[in-house]
């Protein structure tokens, strides 16, 4: 079987199953085309930088890829240990490289590996490149390896670096740290066996979940969502913590639990973050959301005269503008935030800590926080569900949305507006739905808020029974 045509990078990065078409042979095919594309940078003299998860032969997937960058010609700075995709980001603009790369598969199930660049500012490397990436693997069809990695090991062409220790230390010059010992406040982090594990703990005490190596994960995915969050709000319900912190695997993405142990959802850990940054540290700045986030954003950014921008889904389109702009918050649905004065791009640790620094700045809970923004904006009910189905049934369901007028009825809800920036959007009067097609596979997201009246649920089932899909 050709295992070489189905290497194709999605919204973030190549990700595929080890073994089948994440094998050494497509990785140094992928590192060979990305050297190429990018051996007439100005900056490919400085070199590159490359990290690497908890995942099941990251480390040695790592190893690979960085023995084809040293036969191109590249100096290579390769991570001591695994370090989050954050920490190559940084590293990547400080040190002032050509770009970085991570092997991870971010929050996939265990059998996945992936193939991330991050580009020279520190954010996610814009689309046009990885095209040209693509493109050349069309003309790599084998790789051969002139010397080894020992080799250039001894030359110094590859060199180990502490990129953990780097990043830890950059943290510690960014956050209140000081501020948030003295609070005294009761964490818990749950590391998910990703590569955030020990981060925290070096910085200040926490109670620290699943933060070993398990490149099973426990039997899951480290995705930081309410159905994978079961034990820590369990054990957030039984003992006196004042907040839940959670990264996914390459610990770029976070989750909040309040001290109660109720899983705050990324639309409220976005807008929170927003009221403390805005309000509270009075910084300024335009906003950067994701299509599919929460249009609480639009009304803070509307009442306080912020420039907000919405663009497609995929933190590839808001860590551009990052990178350009005064932007002070950049966001995702999916937990992804990026924040002014630290890099154009997610990392879970930081803002797990800026949470924290919240913390302590206020004096308030996480509740009381929440309750300060919905007295002041109203409630917001946010969900998504995924539905796997046939080619044929999603091609269909896109046919039908597009002929879908102001006036007609989706989920029950008549549509009062219509976008497409990304998917589908109807609006309605209490609230809105995108349905939206993965590129790669058969399966469709559908993403639904509803206002004042927790109705999203039905919404979302509603329009999944509409299209025959349920």
């Amino acid at each position: 079987m050709n295992k070489f045509e189905p290497v194709k990078f999605g919204t973030d990065g190549w990700r595929a199953v080890i073994a089948d078409t994440y094998t050494f042979e497509n990785v140094r095919r992928v590192s060979l085309a990305t050297a190429r594309v990018f051996k007439n940078h100005p900056k490919i003299k400085n070199g590159i930088i490359i990290g690497y998860d908890t995942r099941f032969l990251s480390k040695e997937f790592a190893h690979t890829a960085a023995e084809v960058f040293a036969n191109e010609g590249i100096k290579v700075y390769l991570s001591d240990t695994f370090i989050t995709t954050p920490a190559v980001s940084l590293i990547s603009k400080d040190k002032n490289l050509a770009f970085g790369v991570v092997i991870t598969a971010s929050h996939n199930p265990y059998k996945y590996n992936g193939f991330k660049l991050k580009d020279e500012f520190g954010g996610s490397m814009d689309p046009d490149e990885i095209v040209k990436v693509e493109a050349e693997l069309e003309n790599i069809k084998a790789v051969d390896i002139i010397k080894k990695f020992s080799e250039f090991q001894n030359e110094g062409i590859i060199e180990y670096t502490d990129g953990r220790g780097y990043y830890i230390q950059n943290l510690k010059s960014k956050i209140d740290i000081d501020k948030i010992k003295k609070s005294n406040l009761e964490v818990i982090y749950d590391a998910m066996y990703g590569s955030g594990q020990g981060s925290i703990s070096e910085i200040i005490k926490v109670t620290e979940l699943h933060g070993e190596i398990n490149p099973s994960f426990g039997g899951g995915a480290p995705e930081p969502v309410e159905k994978n969050l079961g034990e820590i709000c369990r054990i957030m319900g039984n003992k006196k913590f004042d907040i839940g912190i959670v990264t996914d695997g390459d610990a770029d993405r976070i989750a909040i639990i309040d001290e109660s142990g109720k899983f705050i959802d990324a639309q409220k850990t976005f807008a929170l973050l927003l009221l403390y940054l805005n309000k509270y540290k009075k910084l300024t700045g335009k906003v950067v959301r994701g299509y599919s986030t929460s249009d609480v954003i639009k009304k803070y950014c509307d009442k306080y005269g912020l420039e907000l921008q919405t663009v497609p889904i995929g933190f590839k389109h808001i860590s551009k503008i990052m990178i350009t702009e005064d932007v002070l918050i950049g966001a995702e649905e999916s937990g992804g935030i990026g924040i002014k004065g630290h890099l154009p791009e997610r990392d879970g640790i930081f803002n797990g800590l800026l949470y924290l620094e919240m913390l302590a700045a206020t004096g308030e809970s996480l509740s009381q926080l929440k309750k300060e923004l919905e007295d002041e904006f109203g409630i917001y009910f946010y969900k998504r569900i995924d539905v796997h189905t046939t080619e044929s049934n999603k091609q269909k369901t896109l046919s039908t949305c597009s002929q879908f007028k102001i006036g007609d009825s989706i989920g029950n809800k008549k549509i009062t507006d219509i976008g497409n920036l990304d998917g589908f959007k109807f609006s309605f009067n209490d609230g809105w739905i995108i349905v939206r097609a993965s590129g790669t596979e058969p399966l469709l997201r559908f993403y639904s808020e509803t206002y004042d009246t927790d109705n999203t649920l039905n919404v979302l089932e509603n329009t999944i029974k509409q299209f025959k899909l349920k």
